[in-house]
């Protein structure tokens, strides 16, 4: 059992959602992520979601695009990214999924990324551009090592979709709650409830939204409809506008204790 799976039981049992918080590791260098980190695990989040910057990346709007830029300009790479989730591991157990596009495992070697990432203490893992259909090898990898394959699902999915990632997902499910990339948004898709509700019938697993949830009240209506969130573009936008790392670690925590607590409130 992952430290994922550990969660969400916990947090059933608690009757509380899910919060799952996105940076881009190494964004604005990885020593200052390493901090980053700290104050997202002390101001309420269940998951930290470390993304591994790439020049060509798949759905990110321009927001984590130029994090992914400053983070590559700072000398970030997957097998530095692994080294700052050992250090992590010093002090943290929050769970922890690496979020990455396939050439950086492609080319680190797809077996030995699974290996190293377990052994210094990953969780999980996203690849966008990595569909069920394709990632039978790397699924009995991360299987055999007890690493969660987390897989996405959209608007434009279709039933069968919908229940091959229901079958083969581990983890949670990443529902993407638009057509587009991501970005800040002021308010949710319509029928977004409708279309979670449908994946809910067919999966046991935890459903959560993300893309565009940009602010706390997005964040509660999002909830009501799912498992949890993932906030993304609205936390690395608020790390790029403060260069000053006390300022920055301030209002950080603000927002995503803001998010957690609007997300605590009684349903």
């Amino acid at each position: 059992m992952t430290r994922i799976t550990t969660c969400f039981e916990k947090l059933k049992t608690e009757r509380r959602k899910a919060l799952v918080v996105f940076i881009t590791a190494g964004d604005p260098d990885i020593e200052q992520t390493k901090s980053i980190i700290d104050v997202i695990d002390d101001s309420g989040a269940d998951i930290i979601e470390l993304g591994v910057p790439f020049s060509d990346p798949l759905a990110d709007g321009p927001i984590i695009q130029a994090a992914s830029l400053r983070s590559l300009k700072s000398g970030t790479t997957l097998k530095k990214i692994i080294s700052l989730v050992k250090e992590i591991r010093e002090t943290r157990s929050i769970p922890i999924v690496i979020m990455t596009s396939f050439n950086p495992v492609f080319v680190y070697g797809e077996q030995q990324f699974v290996e190293d990432a377990v052994s210094v203490g990953v969780d999980g893992v996203i690849i966008p551009d990595l569909p069920p259909e394709e990632a039978v090898k790397f699924s009995i990898y991360a299987e055999k090592n007890d690493l969660d394959l987390i897989h996405l699902l959209a608007p434009t999915s279709p039933v069968e979709r919908i229940q091959m990632v229901a079958k083969k997902g581990r983890g949670f499910i990443y529902y993407i709650s638009l057509t587009g990339t991501t970005g800040v948004r002021a308010q949710l898709s319509e029928g977004l409830g409708k279309k979670v509700a449908s994946i809910k019938k067919v999966s046991d697993i935890p459903v959560l939204i993300g893309f565009g949830i940009s602010s706390p009240d997005l964040a509660r209506e999002a909830t009501r409809l799912s498992d949890g969130v993932i906030v993304g573009s609205a936390v690395v936008k608020l790390i790029e506008n403060n260069s000053d790392p006390i300022q920055r670690d301030k209002k950080l925590a603000e927002f995503i204790s803001s998010v957690r607590q609007a997300i605590s409130d009684p349903f």
